[in-house]
């Protein structure tokens, strides 16, 4: 079986793990209490999550095991995703990213990589006050990364045209309130 297909399968059953303990009520509160402290978002990754599988790490390696965030916890908490980011706002202080997880790979003429969009809807994900932010081009200024506040981010971000967002991918890490405190865009020529 390829490790493709294997993490893939990995995924799917982790979302239906998850979801079968949501569903059954099994938190020590029952099932009202479940569905009461539930985010509006999903607690799951979402169907484009188990298509993609488990995204690589930064370093190239495999990401961490998914199975460490509790069922009620946010999406990817306490984990690291690659992603493509549809839009971002600041809100009562707070920075919002609009994001889908996506695949990357390395370029086979250039260092640099290249990114394979996900597929599904965009799941809006908060991002900690205190998040590092490190931008290369397009988004960036230069081929390596540097840092940015979050507002210089945000703008740069929605200057992008639609389709060119599609072009970028990003590393981000959550804390393990799915708060992201590291967002870091990938290189692209």
């Amino acid at each position: 079986m390829r490790l493709s297909h294997r993490r893939a399968a990995v995924s799917c059953l982790t979302a239906l793990a998850v979801s079968l303990v949501a569903l059954t009520g099994c938190s020590a509160g029952g099932a009202g209490q479940a569905a009461a402290a539930a985010p509006e978002t999903s607690a799951t990754p979402s169907a484009s999550a188990a298509e993609t599988g488990p995204t690589a790490a930064p370093d190239g390696g495999a990401a961490p095991d998914d199975t460490s965030a509790s069922p009620s916890a946010a999406p990817w908490a306490g984990t690291k995703q690659f992603v493509q980011i549809d839009d971002a706002r600041t809100s009562g202080g707070l920075t919002y990213l609009s994001v889908r997880p996506a695949q990357k790979e390395a370029h086979p003429q250039f260092e640099a990589w290249v990114i394979v969009p996900g597929k599904g809807p965009y799941t809006e994900v908060p991002v900690a006050e205190d998040a590092q932010v490190l931008l290369s081009v397009p988004i960036g200024d230069a081929k390596h990364a540097a840092s940015y506040s979050q507002a210089e981010f945000v703008s740069r971000l929605t200057a992008q045209s639609s389709s060119a967002r599609t072009l970028v991918g990003y590393d981000l890490s959550f804390d393990g309130e799915g708060r992201v405190t590291r967002l870091q865009s990938l290189y692209t020529s």
